[in-house]
């Protein structure tokens, strides 16, 4: 009999992002002239899932839950995720639009973002209440912020109560309910997020190990926090992987790359120092390429 192989389960956003690229990014009332428009799928959810579609190297190895807009934006998202083998659940909600991200980008690759969540803002644990099953038959769960903690707080119940591995990419940082955290097998900040999370201003090895120290404190099992081109700290470890050195281009989706690698290798069985270092090498070749989703390498080239 052929052995059927788990799913990843991602539940998140879906977002359209706008991208100027420029020189610079403009300071409050300032006019910047000169920059390149690009219209690129996004969205922390769906960039994440299309990580793990590509990097997994099977068809069908991510499955996505995510509500959008009743027009274009939704059902090009809809058609995209097909593209990459993805097993998308996606809910329509008749009422708000698509979500939508507004994206900058300066001569060093760095970024300012605005997100307007529209149908994001809506997802509701009575959406998710149909995947309830394949949650609990997931191999992973990864979990964002773009939408309602209400809901990220169902999903994480929901696949912690049946066994299944959660990770949490506390993205865009948020205050999380105590119940959340016990539920947390991995929680992958960035500097930024930590020090929101944690009050822990994370500069070095030692500030890291004080905010994972206090992520722990609340019930996480394990904490990674990603440092840019500092590298990523290990809470399990408790070291800092250095980055690897490349010419950045655009970090979007940095991260989201970095998180899809991280829970494919976790996926795979592989300790948590080898999963970093997947992830590190699939998001140092994101940050060369410019746009979201067009940036994720696949696993033939890692």
């Amino acid at each position: 009999m052929k052995k059927v192989m788990k799913k990843i389960v991602v539940i998140g956003s879906s977002n359209t992002d706008m991208v100027i690229s420029g020189k610079k990014i403009p300071a409050p009332g300032e006019t910047v002239l000169g920059g390149k428009f690009l219209m690129n799928p996004g969205g922390k959810g769906a960039n994440q899932a299309v990580a793990v579609a590509r990097l997994a190297g099977r068809k069908g190895a991510c499955m996505f839950i995510a509500k959008v807009g009743d027009d274009l934006f939704g059902r090009e998202t809809a058609a995209r995720l097909k593209k990459d083998s993805i097993d998308a659940r996606l809910v329509v909600d008749k009422k708000e639009a698509s979500g939508t991200a507004l994206i900058l980008v300066d001569g060093q690759g760095q970024n300012v973002i605005s997100v307007a969540l529209g149908a994001n803002g809506t997802l509701s644990p009575k959406d998710l209440a149909p995947h309830k099953k394949a949650i609990e038959n997931a191999s992973v769960v990864l979990l964002q912020l773009e939408t309602p903690i209400a809901t990220v707080l169902w999903a994480a119940e929901t696949a912690h109560a049946a066994g299944v591995p959660v990770v949490l990419n506390p993205a865009p940082a948020a205050k999380l309910p105590a119940k959340l955290y016990k539920c947390l097998d991995w929680i992958t900040p960035n500097e930024t997020e930590a020090e929101l999370l944690t009050g822990v201003k994370v500069t070095d090895a030692a500030s890291a190990a004080k905010a994972v120290a206090a992520l722990k404190k609340r019930g996480v099992k394990n904490a990674l926090i990603t440092m840019g081109a500092k590298g990523c700290y290990c809470g399990n470890c408790q070291k800092i992987y250095p980055a690897r050195k490349v010419k950045a281009v655009d970090c979007v989706a940095a991260g989201d790359t970095f998180n899809g690698a991280f829970v494919v290798a976790l996926a795979e069985g592989k300790c948590c120092a080898d999963a970093i270092a997947f992830a590190q090498r699939a998001s140092a070749i994101s940050v060369t390429r410019p746009g979201a989703q067009s940036s994720v390498p696949t696993r033939a080239e890692l």
